[in-house]
């Protein structure tokens, strides 16, 4: 247990400012995350010293395709979040909140493992990174230090203060925007598009290398217009930003069936008509729906196979071999 961070104390009450909900918090009791709570007028964090995940993953998986393609990350987390999605695919951490007991790893000994397994990249992923921001934060520092590439795999949470803060130690990140209408967002994960979109819009000006990934969901965020909107807020504050449309499939209270194909296809071709540079079709094998391709020439700059990386093309530059066009990202 360790005091969190950016908060202030309001007659007995609590009012946590790191992420977007601003939660007040009555004494004893814990915000929507389940993980910081109202100890005594004091806010404390369940999270720092409850490590529930680590592994090794291709970087591609997070997915993070501009970013070291084909290195290793270092993946971890701590249980709980802060949305509420009915498809969670990590339920069985997410959800549990502070009733999920996990191992107290320090941020060093985090970074330690990072380096002797020969990642390159350390991500805070698969809950909620907001959620356990302290611990992040700290993981943060000690992996810049050491020359990592830190990256955090979020649902674009965090308030401005803490994004500020954590910043100047965070190179990459992949943000899921659940769509674009702030009525359905908030009904199906409890926190507005909008909101998320001025997380994506900050950690853009910030200098923070963004990814984006959308989950399409039949009958939640399928409707007409709606992926149609966030491909216009991507090329509205940057082209280039790397667009990631995911196959949903069945999982936790949520049973709807799976994305049709056809409309992996169909969001996979407006997105780029819409002008985005680099649209990726993720848990489906849409034919080149994965490569990375030039947006001058069309010549496939960086091929991969599911999270695997088959060939990269890219000159020493970055830049395109066929016509020498600059691909963004963080290369070796």
């Amino acid at each position: 247990m360790k005091e969190a961070l950016f908060y202030e104390v309001m007659e007995g009450k609590i009012r946590c400012h790191l992420c977007h909900h601003h939660c007040t918090i009555a004494p004893e009791a814990a915000g929507v995350c389940r993980v910081r709570e109202n100890r005594s007028g004091k806010l404390v964090t369940l999270s720092y010293d409850n490590v529930v995940a680590t592994a090794v993953d291709p970087v591609e998986k997070k997915p993070l395709y501009h970013v070291l393609p084909g290195s290793k990350a270092f993946s971890f987390a701590t249980a709980g979040c802060n949305f509420s999605c009915a498809w969670c695919q990590n339920h069985g951490i997410s959800v549990e909140g502070g009733s999920h007991r996990g191992h107290p790893i320090s941020p060093d000994e985090l970074v330690a493992q990072a380096l002797v397994t020969g990642c390159e990249v350390m991500a805070a992923t698969y809950t909620e990174p907001t959620i356990f921001y302290e611990l992040a934060l700290d993981v943060a520092r000690a992996a810049t230090e050491a020359g990592l590439v830190n990256t955090w795999v979020t649902n674009g949470s965090l308030a401005e203060a803490p994004l500020k803060t954590l910043a100047p130690f965070l190179q990459a990140a992949n943000v899921d925007l659940k769509g674009s209408d702030d009525t359905r967002t908030r009904k199906w994960t409890g926190m507005a598009a909008s909101s998320v979109m001025e997380t994506i819009t900050r950690m853009h000006d910030l200098g923070i290398w963004v990814e984006i990934t959308t989950l399409i969901v039949p009958g939640v965020n399928d409707f007409p217009g709606e992926l149609e909107a966030i491909a216009r807020f991507i090329t509205d504050l940057d082209p280039d930003i790397p667009w990631h449309l995911s196959r949903y499939f069945p999982n936790f209270r949520c049973d709807r069936p799976a994305t049709p194909a056809a409309t992996m296809k169909s969001a996979h071709d407006m997105a780029r008509a819409a002008g985005v540079r680099y649209v990726y079709a993720g848990n489906i094998d849409l034919p080149g729906g994965s490569d990375t391709l030039c947006p001058q020439c069309q010549t496939p700059v960086i091929t991969r196979r599911g999270n695997s990386l088959r060939e990269m093309l890219l000159t020493k530059e970055h830049h395109c071999p066929t016509c020498g066009h600059p691909i963004p990202g963080i290369f070796h």
